[in-house]
């Protein structure tokens, strides 16, 4: 076993070890979406004013997984030393189907779940962000009349007054990092999310679309088979009138055309339902969408060794959920800071006078300047508490990630195996159809010539049937497998150079 050190695989965040003071000398803070906002438009005010603290709570570290050097099922895939996050290719593209990668194209574009994920991962996004407006000053304004009589004055005064404040909380003990952290994270999280349903959609997609072309090929065969079959009833039927065959040659020969007219009908419908599937994950009614039969020629592509290491960086759901552990590590910060006082600033400006021209002699001019320190002294036992939750939402949020990486490994090792075992029994399969076909064809000439009765062509011809409808059916298993290794991987296939 080997413990894995993901550094290079964990997105850049700010980083403060605990009890580290951080002031205007301190590093430069990783671009973000949430930070980025700062430098448009805010920058100056904040070089200005930068407040000094200390970050509370752990700093972030990747949570160690322990993975075994080869996979089992796969003698020769080594763990390969961490990279860094590889962009997602188009995988598909490996079957070097034209008509596939139209249809992956199409599920960009117009699938409405995809386009769902998509506006989630913008809710996500939004909800991050709020968390950086901490970072800005508070500003509010007012504008008002006040008309007010004394008991003992003769005449009513109007007294106009105009006022702006601002308040700024300075973090001193990492709060606001913290928040502004863990928003970094959900937003790479939602990110994640919006990647993992992307490659589940486009799996769907090519794992039916094979599904189809089998499907097509199964009708081939059937109509192929039943060709085959009305010349053999026909053939009895002379037979029998020739006094060769019997009666229930004739309806023995009629029943095995009728029943195979039903498998075949059953295979028509598979392959329609198959194409309204492809219509809705392409957004389409199936009313508007159709495919074109086509030969399923293309052979299977060899698999490059893949490596255990790299489910860490490639899979969109390990991915989130390590991001997850991040954003729960920094409510423990968050939880940690709520023990200390909070320091704001607070300023207020306006006009206030006894008529609307006064505003413009000095007398009228009003402000205030001060800080404010805010403690909370008793709670009950609130903040303790919120404190022991957030330790406990950060463990389960470390066993979810760890539980997904185990989960990585084992559906690549399900679907390593189901490719050996497949890929052995389609050997196997192939001979068996060669020698069912061989049968099949010695057998009609022992018919054809009289040495033996029309039972023994049954029976090959049977045999024949199932054993190629067996090939088909371990050849669509064999795509939907080598389909599932790929998104057991994360959608990478081949190195990158």
């Amino acid at each position: 076993m080997k413990s894995l050190d993901m550094k290079a695989f964990v997105r850049a965040s700010p980083r403060t070890p605990p009890g580290r003071c951080f002031g205007p000398a301190r590093e430069p803070v990783p671009w973000t979406p949430i930070r980025g906002r700062v430098a448009n438009g805010y920058w100056f005010l904040f070089l200005a004013v930068l407040p000094t603290g200390c970050a509370h709570g752990p700093d972030y570290q990747v949570p160690n997984v322990e993975l075994p050097a080869t996979f089992k099922e796969g003698p020769g895939w080594k763990v390969a030393q961490p990279r860094e996050l590889l962009a997602r290719s188009p995988w598909w593209k490996i079957f070097n189907d034209a008509v596939l990668d139209r249809l992956e194209d199409r599920l960009a574009l117009n699938n409405q779940s995809l386009r769902a994920a998509e506006a989630q991962y913008r809710v996500a996004v939004a909800q991050a962000e709020a968390a950086g407006a901490s970072l800005f000053p508070t500003l509010t304004s007012n504008l008002g009349v006040t008309r007010s009589k004394a008991s003992n004055a003769k005449s009513t005064g109007t007294t106009p007054h105009l006022g702006l404040n601002a308040s700024w909380e300075l973090d001193l003990w990492g709060r606001v990092n913290r928040l502004v952290e863990g928003g970094e994270a959900s937003i790479q999280a939602g990110m994640d999310d919006l990647e993992g349903a992307r490659l589940s959609l486009q799996t769907q997609m090519a794992q039916n679309y094979f599904l189809l072309r089998v499907a097509e090929e199964q009708q081939r065969l059937y109509r192929e088979t039943l060709a085959a079959y009305e010349k053999s009833l026909v053939l009895t039927q002379h037979q029998h009138a020739a006094g060769v065959a019997t009666t229930s040659d004739v309806a023995q020969a009629e029943s095995l055309l009728r029943s195979t007219q039903a498998q075949a009908l059953d295979t028509d419908l598979q392959r329609t339902q198959l194409e309204h599937l492809l219509a809705q994950l392409t957004g389409h009614v199936p009313t508007n969408f159709s495919l074109e039969p086509a030969t399923l020629t293309q052979e299977l592509p060899d698999i490059p060794p893949t490596l255990p290491a790299e489910l860490l960086e490639r899979r969109p759901d390990v991915a989130a959920a390590e991001r997850r552990v991040a954003v729960a590590n920094a409510q423990v910060g968050v939880a940690a800071a709520a023990f200390f006082p909070t320091f704001s600033l607070n300023m207020s400006g306006g006009y206030q006078g006894n008529g609307w021209s006064s505003w413009f002699d000095a007398p009228a001019h009003v402000w205030s300047l001060g800080p404010t320190l805010a403690a909370t002294l008793f709670d009950g036992g609130l903040r303790q508490t919120q404190h022991r939750q957030a330790l406990a939402a950060y463990d389960q949020a470390v066993a979810h990630y760890r539980q997904s990486v185990l989960n990585a490994v084992q559906e690549v090792e399900d679907n390593l195996a189901a490719l050996r075992s497949l890929n052995e029994q389609s050997v196997a399969q192939t001979k068996a159809v060669q020698a069912a076909r061989q049968a099949q064809t010695l057998t009609e000439n022992q018919y054809r010539a009289g040495v033996v009765g029309y039972p023994a062509m049954v029976t090959t011809q049977t045999a024949t049937l199932t054993s190629e409808r067996a090939a088909l059916t371990m050849r669509g298993r064999r795509y939907t497998a080598i389909v599932t290794l790929i998104k057991a991987l994360g959608g990478l296939w081949q190195e990158q150079p």
